[in-house]
């Protein structure tokens, strides 16, 4: 199996940034199953093609003294929007990260496939928002797609945009993340990361705090390295907290911690006191989450599953009884997005 094309079309699709059918001048020849195979296990990093493509040259950030941090999330995030309070809490809070990052929005409705008048009846639902957007820049988007996720996942790819914002579906708890149909396939197989925003969200004044839920692996410590260089870009602190759930004994989860902290420490260009920790203790997750405190302006990150494909989003049965029971917006990163 061969692929070929022009280098700026071959190192989004090596990165799982494109998928190989919407590179239009990239051809492959062979078993198709095998390009497939070996994106999903030995693509390079998305941070490799962040340093070589046009459309990511800003991922070089200055800290606040003078250190280059990595590439954060937000350059360019994508609304998946509905007219209903889901779908605007959902742009409320992507237009909130894009105030926060200098980066572009996309806002786009995903129509289904084979109805002529699909796609005029998803342009009729976009037309309305520029009462919404109040005159901020946007790209307003009609997306064909076989379901609501996966077309926001293919558009995603296809103009480059690395967060993917929804909201919770009408009905559920105020306050709290309903995962929807989108939202579940999104959690389970996006190649970008993914923010929920909770039923009933309104965007506070300014952000306060990135916690990040911590247990010892890879793949946290990777969110531990990235909410430290965003909480130093946007100058806000960090905490961790980690799950400490019926009896159990606290104490390897702090020393956890506290190696966490030194590592977020040696990330960023951060402050001692601006990094803390927390055990979160309960008799289930939600008990636990209870036991901290979430003040307005909290963001929540998490890590996704040990059992994601490389660079895709595949949430675990903890983390995602975490994410129904946060009460602010939560990120899940994809697997190796460091």
């Amino acid at each position: 199996m061969t692929a070929t094309g022009p280098v700026q079309d071959l190192l989004p699709v090596s990165a799982r940034r494109l998928a190989p059918d919407d590179a239009a001048e990239v051809k492959a020849t062979g078993d198709a199953s095998l390009l497939e195979h070996w994106l999903a296990h030995s693509a390079v990093w998305p941070d490799a093609v962040a340093v070589r493509c046009p459309s990511r040259t800003t991922s070089g950030l200055t800290g606040r003294r003078g250190g280059m941090l990595g590439y954060m999330i937000g350059e360019h995030v994508l609304a998946g929007y509905v007219p209903d309070a889901g779908g605007r809490e959902a742009l409320d809070l992507a237009r909130g990260i894009v105030a926060l990052t200098g980066g572009r929005l996309s806002v786009a409705h995903v129509h289904p496939p084979d109805l002529p008048a699909a796609a005029g009846e998803a342009r009729a639902v976009l037309d309305p928002l520029a009462d919404l957007l109040d005159g901020q820049p946007a790209d307003l988007i009609v997306q064909e797609g076989r379901s609501v996720g996966r077309g926001l996942t293919v558009l995603a790819s296809r103009i480059g945009a690395d967060l993917i914002v929804v909201g919770s579906p009408e009905g559920g708890a105020r306050g709290r993340i309903g995962v929807g149909a989108a939202a579940d396939h999104l959690l389970h197989s996006a190649t970008e990361a993914v923010m929920l925003a909770p039923s009933g969200y309104s965007p506070p004044d300014e952000l306060g705090r990135i916690t990040v839920m911590y247990v010892r692996r890879p793949q946290c410590d990777e969110a531990v390295i990235r909410a430290a260089q965003a909480a130093e870009r946007l100058d806000v602190p960090l905490r961790l907290v980690t799950l400490a759930i019926g009896d159990v004994d606290g104490d390897p989860l702090r020393d956890d911690l506290a190696l966490a902290i030194r590592l977020a420490l040696d990330s960023a260009d951060l402050l001692p006191e601006e990094v803390s920790a927390e055990l979160a203790e309960g008799d289930d997750v939600a008990d636990a989450l209870d036991d901290v405190d979430w003040p307005e302006g909290e963001l929540l990150v998490c890590a996704s599953s040990e059992d994601a494909a490389a660079h895709r989003v595949f949430l675990g049965e903890v983390a995602l009884k975490v994410l129904r029971a946060a009460p602010c917006p939560v990120t899940v990163l994809p697997r190796g997005y460091y």
